[in-house]
């Protein structure tokens, strides 16, 4: 499957994923839906290792818990954030990832002066994609949450540096379920480490539900993404990574009757055609537009 399909799909499974974390916020505290999510996304992982005969052992294990590290804390400063912040404020700041990560490229560009070339059109469509995000989620901050938006800052940050990190990893030779494997493992010692201070809840059939959904399409979600991360461009797929807010939108509407504001869906179409934009200049090389040169795989 192509990067940008690749793409779009593990999207949708987050969108959905997001709803049932969402339902699941209800009955459980963060750190159990954390843990839940990596127990059931290495048990399904190992399983079907097992079944096509694969293997979990890796050569690069230093590099599987930077990994982890840096997605765990994303992750659990993600949830920081949105405990103190509006819900359209603390996405709006954690999808500021694929802005860092032009950042990133175009820093090491003006830093290292060589590398695969990045076109300039590319970090447009980032930029462009962004501003859709913002009309969409009319984000505002207060004096008051100043702190809460500095960890969905830092947030976006590390998300990411870890996307970048699993870039590097896949072109190292590792495949996306065992990158996803370690990464669950990382978010099972996070949460259990959570839940020391939190405690457990009860189950109920319901819950159980929502929690092995959370686990089943995040992990699905992420070899996904992992292995579009792999296979593709980096700026191209974070464009692409914007339509999880259509999808997400969608789903407020159907599920919860979110309205659907003029600004809201001008911002839609901006993500759909910063999206199409990626996709349209990732088949095709730069020609008559300045291109700066990317970083390389070594130096992620």
């Amino acid at each position: 499957m192509a990067a940008p399909l690749l793409i779009l799909c593990a999207s949708l499974l987050f969108a959905v994923m997001g709803l049932c974390i969402k339902l699941a916020s209800a009955h459980y505290a963060t750190a159990e839906i954390v843990f839940y999510r990596g127990l059931v996304g290495a048990i399904f992982i190992a399983v079907m290792t097992l079944l096509r005969g694969g293997t979990l052992r890796t050569q690069l294990l230093a590099q599987h818990g930077k990994r982890s590290l840096t997605g765990v804390c994303a992750l659990g400063l993600w949830f920081h954030a949105l405990a103190g912040l509006p819900l359209a404020t603390a996405m709006t700041l954690n999808y500021m990832s694929s802005v860092w990560m032009a950042a990133f490229l175009v820093g090491s560009a003006l830093l290292l002066g060589r590398g695969r070339p990045v076109d300039a059109r590319l970090v447009a469509a980032v930029l462009a994609g962004f501003a859709g995000v913002v009309l969409v989620l009319k984000p505002t901050l207060t004096r008051e949450q100043l702190g809460y938006g500095v960890a969905g800052l830092v947030s976006g940050l590390l998300a990411a540096s870890a996307y970048l990190q699993v870039q590097a990893l896949g072109r190292a030779g590792e495949p996306e379920y065992r990158i996803v494997f370690y990464f669950s493992l990382g978010g099972m010692a996070a949460g259990a480490l959570g839940m020391a201070f939190t405690g457990m809840q009860a189950h109920s059939a319901r819950g159980l539900l929502l929690l092995v959904a959370i686990g089943l399409l995040a992990t699905l979600g992420q070899m996904m993404m992992t292995r579009a991360y792999a296979i593709g461009r980096t700026l191209s797929n974070a464009s692409l990574q914007y339509s999880g807010i259509v999808f997400s939108c969608v789903l407020g509407v159907l599920v919860f009757g979110d309205p659907l504001t003029p600004g809201a869906l001008a911002g839609i179409g901006l993500i759909i055609a910063a999206g199409l934009a990626a996709t349209w200049l990732r088949s095709r090389p730069a020609q008559d537009a300045p291109a700066l040169p990317a970083a390389t795989a070594q130096n992620r």
